[in-house]
Parts: C-alpha cells; sequence; structure tokens
C-alpha cells in the first residue's frame, strides 16, 4: 500500500476504503486496520471525521527538513556497521547500472521512479545498522512521492526527463565504480551528494523567482 502511494496510484485526496482494501489485497479487514494505522503514522494518510482515510498531498517546503536528514544519512551508509558487497550483490549493482542505460534510450517516468527505488534498497544492504536502514527508508518514501510528481511534470519536457536520467546514471556509476575497488564510505559520500543536489533542483523547480 505505501509502495502504491508513493508511485501514486493511490494519489493525494484519494479516500481508502477498509473493505476496498481487503477485497484488493485478499485479507481481512484487521490487518489492513492495523497497516492504516502506521501509514497515518508515516505521514501517507489522514483520518477525517465523517469522510474516511484520505491520502495527504505533498509539497517540497513540508518535506525541506526531511530532506535535510535524508542528506545527513546517506553518508552514514558506508560508515556504520559497513556490509561489503559479494559478487551476487555487485552483480546487482551492475545490472542496475544497465538498467539506467536502457531508460536513457527510452526515458520513463513510472520505471524511473521504479529503478530509483531498487537502487534504494540496494543500497541499504551495504549497511548492517538496522535503525538507519529502518529510518532511512520511512524518511525515503516520504519524499518519493515528490519526486514521482516532479517527474510525471518532467515527462511533458523529455530533454528534462532525460538530463535527470542522466544524472541518477552518474550516480548509479560512480557508486558502481566505488563499490568495485572496495570504497564504501565513499559510496555514503556519493549519495549525501546527489540526494542534496536533487533536492536543490526540486526547489528551484518549485521556487522559481527564489534567489
Amino acid at each position: 500500500m505505501r509502495s502504491r502511494i508513493c508511485m501514486l496510484d493511490y494519489p493525494p485526496g484519494m479516500r481508502l476504503r477498509e473493505e476496498d482494501l481487503a477485497e484488493e489485497f485478499e485479507t481481512s479487514r484487521t490487518p489492513i486496520r492495523r497497516v492504516l494505522a502506521r501509514l497515518e503514522d508515516e505521514g501517507f494518510l489522514r483520518s477525517m471525521h465523517g469522510v474516511g482515510t484520505i491520502v495527504t498531498d505533498i509539497d517540497i517546503d513540508s518535506l525541506q527538513q526531511v530532506y535535510q536528514l535524508r542528506v545527513e544519512l546517506a553518508e552514514l551508509v558506508g560508515k556504520l556497521s559497513p556490509v561489503p558487497p559479494d559478487a551476487a550483490r555487485r552483480a546487482e549493482f551492475r545490472a542496475l547500472l544497465a538498467r539506467c542505460d536502457h531508460l536513457r534510450g527510452a526515458p520513463d517516468a513510472r520505471e524511473f521512479a521504479r529503478i530509483n527505488t531498487d537502487f534504494f534498497h540496494l543500497l541499504m544492504t551495504l549497511t548492517a545498522n538496522e535503525p538507519l536502514r529502518e529510518f532511512s527508508e520511512r524518511l525515503y518514501y516520504q519524499t518519493t512521492r515528490i519526486w514521482l510528481k516532479h517527474a510525471a511534470r518532467l515527462t511533458r519536457y523529455e530533454d528534462m526527463l532525460e538530463a535527470e536520467i542522466r544524472f541518477f546514471r552518474h550516480e548509479v556509476s560512480d557508486i558502481v565504480a566505488a563499490i568495485e575497488s572496495g570504497e564504501l564510505e565513499v559510496v555514503g559520500h556519493i549519495r549525501r551528494s546527489h540526494v542534496a543536489m536533487s533536492f536543490a533542483r526540486l526547489y528551484a523547480e518549485a521556487h522559481p523567482q527564489s534567489p
């Protein structure tokens, strides 16, 4: 459900009904109720008296501090309880880079979002620090809807979408190179830089008149 909210399959303002979700996920309403409560705690949903459970809206200003924290946490991935990737894990990183190369030939905002999410989860395998993984994941999903809304707008401007894909491919390429050389702390520095630059681009687009 969180993934569907983040991919905008459940868009802001949509009402989610327990009975519909129970039927969709082929389960009882009890686990659905627990999940809805958790998603509300994470800020994805809001309960409105007389209306029901509504998917919350998102904007860059309300998530500015979340992005700032993500920037700081990104550097810790290769520093706290690092997990050197084995051959199979390195192959996964190379495969993801190949997906980026394919995407450059056929730009698609939704596929871009999928690859971005897969890359995030792959990066989290480089640390065994569970609090860092859990907190980073929560913050990532809080901000990923902002990025997808941005990407959807870029679809109307193909050159801009292609530019974002190039930025991302550059990040993945640098991180793959650092992993191949065994420099896990460098991975954190690269990730920190790219998260910061990504936020700067999003903020600039939302505030074109800002100095």
